[in-house]
């Protein structure tokens, strides 16, 4: 699934307004997409922030990430530090293989795995071991990422075990793993979108998700 991202973070306001500008450029990356955001349902009173949205070959919005908690950092961390509760839900389109918007080529279908895909690949942004050398993060990051395709791409296999959690208040069947950086979710709704999600310090079991009913209240 190749897709290209715009960072839209979400900050608090500064006092010459150009923090709100941002915040408000960040929404209209949202605003953009055809389908409906997924976050954490009302049950979940912390904080909640943009993160940012991914693009198709031809600038279709095809996914985006709502972060809930402490904002994960990738600073250098030593051993026994509290690194901050999270939980992002990341929600993807649902779409077949289809022709881009210029007639020139195919886009690839999205899936569970897609989802399973970008939420791997999102706790690892934020989980590089802190001690490892720069030089090595790229091929650790690589290695890693490889790992993470293949794991989303086999979603019936022994890495994975299946959690029932609500969406829309409804039970819904999610795939589920741990590994020593986090845990990773995935799953479909009934609104024509996947849901991934990777966290750290939160527990998984315990979640619930919902439809966000106006994401310009994030801006």
């Amino acid at each position: 699934m190749e897709t290209t991202s715009r960072a839209v973070a979400q900050t608090p306001a500064a006092e010459d307004g150009q923090q709100v500008h941002s915040a408000r450029r960040a929404v209209d990356g949202y605003l953009e997409a055809p389908f409906p955001w997924y976050g954490l349902d009302e049950a979940f009173t912390g904080p909640r922030w943009l993160m940012q949205v991914g693009t198709a070959a031809d600038g279709a919005v095809e996914h985006g990430s709502i972060g809930h908690g402490d904002e994960p950092s990738v600073r250098h961390e030593t051993a026994g530090e509290d690194r901050g509760k999270f939980a992002v839900v990341v929600t993807v389109a649902a779409n077949p293989v289809r022709r881009s918007a210029d007639g020139t080529g195919l886009l690839e279908a999205t899936s569970v795995s897609s989802a399973a895909w970008l939420a791997g690949v999102g706790l690892l942004s934020f989980t590089w071991p802190g001690q490892m050398d720069h030089g090595l993060r790229d091929d650790w990051l690589d290695q890693q990422t490889e790992t993470a395709w293949v794991l989303a791409d086999d979603l019936a296999g022994p890495d994975w075990s299946t959690l029932s959690l609500p969406v829309d208040g409804v039970p819904t069947p999610f795939h589920y793993r741990e590994s020593e950086f986090g845990w990773v979710l995935a799953g479909s709704t009934s609104q024509g979108v996947h849901v991934g999600v990777y966290g750290r310090g939160m527990s998984a079991y315990g979640l619930g998700f919902a439809m966000i009913k106006d994401i310009e209240t994030y801006a």
